[in-house]
């Protein structure tokens, strides 16, 4: 049995990130201004933009594109029904369950609205002016209105065929709701949906898997004909949506905290950074879930009845850091490929991208498919994620610390208004240290 360790997903993706656009320049300089490069051989002529960059590249970019789009629908409905069905006391569904909701649907829309100003003051994809493969009309804007009235579908089934996430995810939170309040049976159909969200995440999985090749593809085909100046909008996009995760984390949440609760937050945050070091390790804020309920309980003071319902709650529908890379890469592929978009879209955005981190599961990588939702639902072109997936592994580590920052501060919220809160505990520095101690040495 072999003890080598395999490399890990980060790691391979950005060698096939790496890999890619390495080999698109190398194309790029054999291939200029679009030209092919013929390698003549004795039976025919090999083409190399015909072979690769309109053949493998072009192939292997589209299919794990399709693979995305693939999943968007069964994911977000499987996805906000589990986590729906987790509120099955009405008077929690009625109090707790609304604080909690509400919270986390604010934090998010002013995560994304937030990244989307940086986003439009820094223009990370201004002068690109890239040209999609497939294209792209101009729609009339409908109004907000229309926006709202078309939310709730009329055939949910027809919604699913047609990939109308507005109306998946309406439907998918009352068909949710109805489960949670309907006892014995609503239980038999909760276990159902759990066992297909496993199903899901494992399918989830091998797509992740996959990425490195689809990577590759992507990007050697975009590098071939994009200048070296596009690699330096990417490192602006980097930058611009690091710095909004980092100012959400220790500007917003902070501020939340000492306005609804008067707590300190500067002892909010150092308690917090163990918690957030090991969900940027993991990229997972399900995997970071017992630690964030641990740090809540023992070292915050929230009891366990108000934590363990908030926290994997917020697990599962509070993703401002993916909302946060959405609108900014929203902006960024629209800039890209010199899309104008209209004040509607952009509230279409905020609006679309708010929602789908309620059905935005806590593992690696799910972001990027609720991206591909948020670009179609404002007309835009799906490739551009080729752009941004080499570095999005990277910042998926970031994200994630800043979802479970946000968990933890919105149950503390939670639990101070609903009396279930020890502030003697909070203001204990040592709190919590002899059982992680004792924790460490059984490990």
């Amino acid at each position: 049995m072999s003890n080598k360790k395999s490399a890990s997903l980060t790691t391979r993706i950005v060698i096939g990130m790496a890999a890619g656009i390495i080999l698109g320049f190398i194309l790029q300089m054999l291939m200029p201004n679009k030209s092919d490069f013929v390698i003549p051989l004795y039976i025919f002529d090999l083409s190399l933009r015909g072979l690769l960059v309109d053949g493998i590249f072009q192939v292997g970019g589209k299919v794990f594109v399709a693979s995305l789009q693939m999943l968007v629908v069964p994911l977000v409905f499987v996805s906000l029904i589990c986590g729906t069905c987790s509120l099955k006391d009405t008077s929690k569904l009625g109090r707790i369950g609304g604080k909690a909701i509400g919270l986390y649907l604010i934090t998010t829309a002013i995560a994304i609205s937030f990244a989307m100003f940086l986003a439009l003051l820094v223009n990370p994809g201004e002068g690109v002016n890239m040209v999609a493969n497939t294209t792209f009309e101009s729609r009339e804007a409908p109004s907000l209105a229309q926006v709202i009235i078309q939310m709730f579908p009329s055939n949910p089934f027809a919604a699913f065929a047609n990939g109308n996430m507005l109306q998946v995810i309406v439907f998918a939170l009352l068909f949710g709701i109805a489960i949670a309040l309907s006892g014995k049976p609503g239980e038999r159909i909760a276990s159902l949906f759990e066992d297909l969200s496993t199903v899901i995440m494992r399918l989830v999985t091998i797509l992740m898997n996959l990425a490195p090749y689809g990577v590759f593809c992507l990007l050697a085909g975009l590098f071939t004909d994009v200048s070296i100046e596009t690699f330096g909008n990417l490192i602006q996009y980097f930058l611009v949506v690091f710095f909004a995760l980092v100012l959400h984390a220790t500007i917003t949440y902070p501020v939340l905290l000492k306005l609804l609760t008067g707590l300190n937050p500067l002892i909010f945050l150092r308690k917090m950074r163990n918690t957030a070091i090991f969900a940027f390790s993991t990229s997972s804020s399900n995997a970071t879930l017992p630690i964030t309920m641990a740090t809540t309980t023992k070292k915050m003071g929230v009891k366990n009845s108000i934590a363990s319902f908030t926290v994997p709650l917020g697990a599962t529908i509070n993703m401002d850091g993916t909302a946060i890379m959405q609108g900014v890469a929203t902006v960024f592929i629209a800039q890209v490929f010199n899309v104008d978009l209209t004040l509607t879209d952009y509230l279409l955005v905020i609006l679309t991208a708010t929602l789908a981190s309620i059905g935005t599961a806590g593992v690696p990588g799910v972001g990027l498919i609720m991206l591909a939702m948020v670009l179609n639902q404002v007309g835009l072109p799906v490739e551009g994620i080729g752009l941004i997936i080499g570095v999005d592994r990277l910042l998926d580590m970031t994200r994630t610390a800043v979802n479970v920052t946000g968990d933890s501060m919105v149950t503390i919220i939670v639990g101070k208004s609903e009396k279930q809160f020890d502030e003697d505990v909070f203001y204990d520095m040592d709190a919590g240290q002899e059982q992680e101690e004792a924790d460490s040495k059984v490990s």
